[in-house]
């Protein structure tokens, strides 16, 4: 097999001598959490509520931890920052996160040429979304962001030491949920880096500072192409939906996807239901696709997803 110029004659060859070899072709994202103090809608209530309180006790990282929060007249004081309450009145009427910063309150939000990206609080005291035009990247009807990803990556069976691709990263928590589950090793890819920009603002995608996490920024389709054969253990596919990146639901990605996934391996693909009101079945064709590249092939209904075997 040759991997980006280099033939490797040792499939076990420690992981990072593979990840020097592919990062010297793509751009590897550093990710770091900020830790700056985060608010949803409920805690922003929350402390106009205590008017003048004193002292509260809240969550600044959406759920994860609380800490002190001094509550004035005028102004709210959290860490070293004194906020004017009428900062948190405006902050009110927009359902966002707000991030601390400089005496400020911020919204986690940016603007990239005609995209605009927002970090998407869900419900009080768990992980948010990402929202892209718009577009939740995330199932939250009935579920939320974070204990969507586990049930996704439970169907992978991820044991103890699994080499595990992420093909797409968003906020992270499929990656996140793999080490948690015991992977060995997860090479995640985004190809959006502002996604990621979001994340470092994110309180519940800061494990994806952990070492044994990998983050390429690139289309998927060429990491793939890349990687070496049957390298990996197992495989998470949870692609925007069809209409957005028809070419991550294509037989030429699939026979790749199939390449690196080692004999025995898993993969789990997540297809949503998007058009089933107007009858169409999004997870019938990836099933048929995924079975013409040889994988044997099962629905997982409840998560709105396939599961794909390599026998052989």
């Amino acid at each position: 097999m040759v991997l980006l110029g280099i033939k490797l004659f040792n499939s076990n060859l420690l992981p990072v001598y593979i990840w020097k070899i592919l990062l010297r072709s793509f751009k590897r994202f550093n990710y770091y959490f900020k830790n700056v103090p985060v608010l949803t809608p409920w805690i922003v209530k929350e402390i106009l509520d205590s008017t003048p309180a004193g002292e509260i006790n809240t969550s600044l990282d959406m759920g994860l931890s609380k800490e002190k929060v001094y509550v004035g007249k005028d102004y709210v004081t959290i860490r070293n920052s004194k906020i004017t309450i009428e900062e948190f009145r405006r902050a009110l009427e927009d359902e966002a996160v707000y991030a601390v910063l400089n005496n400020s309150l911020v919204k986690v939000a940016k603007t990239c040429g005609v995209h605009y990206y927002k970090l998407k609080p869900v419900a009080p005291n768990t992980a948010p979304t990402i929202e892209i035009d718009g577009i939740h990247m995330h199932r939250i009807l009935s579920t939320t962001p974070w204990e969507d990803s586990k049930v996704k990556v439970k169907l992978l069976s991820v044991r103890r030491g699994c080499r595990v691709l992420d093909t797409c990263t968003g906020l992270g928590y499929t990656a996140i949920w793999a080490l948690k589950m015991g992977a060995g090793e997860v090479l995640t890819v985004e190809k959006d880096v502002n996604v990621l920009e979001i994340a470092c603002f994110n309180p519940w995608s800061r494990w994806l500072e952990d070492h044994r996490i990998t983050i390429i920024v690139e289309d998927a389709l060429k990491v793939v192409e890349n990687l070496e054969d049957e390298y990996f253990d197992r495989i998470m596919h949870d692609p925007p939906r069809l209409s957005l990146a028809g070419d991550l639901y294509g037989l030429d990605f699939y026979r790749e996807l199939y390449r690196v996934l080692k004999t025995k391996g898993i993969l789990v693909h997540y297809t949503g239901q998007p058009g089933h009101r107007r009858g169409k079945d999004i997870m019938a064709g990836v099933k048929t696709r995924l079975g013409k590249v040889g994988f044997i092939v099962k629905k997982a209904p409840e998560a709105s997803a396939v599961i794909a075997y390599k026998t052989g």
